[in-house]
């Protein structure tokens, strides 16, 4: 009896297991055929849409795509419709639209082109002020890594510069000013690399000239703290001058030494009278302690 017992639970949970695995395949099947059927239904639609030669119900659907966040949708629609309206008011929104569509596809030099020509097109247009300021921000999107050809980087910062002085009273002038910041940062941090490079070569020249790699160093290092003065990156800049204007120091020849000498203790007391506490305090102390020795022992000879 208990065997009888035991086969006919294991039977009736497998049923039953059975039963519900084939419920549950079912509505997934019933789920995935709705869905597949609102995805033909809307494909259907818009495939209407794109044979109509009614411009003005295009724009009106193009809109509710937009607002749907269906950009790419939008944008196929309003590529038309600035075409055809062309000066007019809906050509003028349309443009600034199919912009924004291309923003929204995260397309962001398409985006940045698109608001610059609405902008040229409709210098007083409804949105310049919006057409700028996201002309500026989509070049932004596409700045590169430092390392990198910094061309957009420059673009979009003219732009948001351009943005400022046209639009002093915007609300979005402080964001354009914080944007404008971490560019010119992104721009010292390229020169800050430079400088590091020419540092590290040291003494590998390929075409001799004096003071070598950290004369170029040290060349970058200014330019760039007169280019962005207020960097974050300042005291790397004033340290990498200290170290090179050193190593130029040790290894001149006889005549030039006191001279680049006394130009090493001019940099060391630039650096501690501006950052007392820096990261590089205890290193350039030590480095300067044995240039005022190398001084000292000059003057004695």
């Amino acid at each position: 009896m208990i065997k009888k017992f035991k086969s006919f639970s294991i039977s009736k949970g497998l049923t039953t297991f059975a039963i519900k695995l084939n419920v549950g395949m079912i509505s997934k099947k019933v789920v995935g055929i709705f869905i597949l059927s609102i995805l033909l239904v809307s494909c259907g639609e818009y495939n209407k849409v794109l044979k109509l030669t009614d411009i003005d119900r295009k724009f009106e659907y193009a809109k509710r795509y937009f607002d749907e966040g269906k950009f790419s949708r939008s944008a196929t629609l309003l590529e038309e419709v600035v075409q055809m309206r062309k000066g007019s008011a809906m050509g003028e929104e349309a443009l600034y639209l199919l912009a924004q569509s291309y923003f929204g596809m995260k397309d962001f030099l398409t985006a940045s082109e698109y608001f610059s020509t609405y902008f040229k097109t409709y210098p007083k247009g409804q949105f310049t002020e919006l057409a700028r300021y996201y002309s500026a921000y989509g070049l932004f999107m596409e700045s590169p890594d430092p390392r990198l050809d910094q061309t957009n980087t420059y673009k979009s910062m003219d732009q948001f510069q351009n943005f400022i002085e046209l639009f002093p009273q915007s609300e979005r002038k402080e964001e354009a000013q914080n944007t404008l910041f971490q560019l010119q940062e992104k721009l010292a941090m390229k020169e800050l690399f430079t400088t590091r490079l020419y540092y590290n070569l040291g003494d590998f020249l390929i075409f001799p000239f004096p003071g070598g790699n950290y004369l170029s160093a040290v060349i970058t290092a200014q330019n760039a703290l007169r280019s962005y003065p207020f960097t974050k990156y300042r005291e790397d800049f004033m340290y990498l001058i200290f170290k090179s204007k050193y190593e130029m120091a040790v290894r001149s020849v006889d005549e030039k030494k006191e001279l680049r000498f006394r130009e090493v203790v001019d940099e060391y007391y630039a650096y501690v009278n501006e950052f007392p506490e820096g990261r590089f305090v205890k290193e350039i102390t030590r480095l300067y302690q044995n240039i005022n020795d190398k001084l000292k022992q000059q003057q004695i000879n």
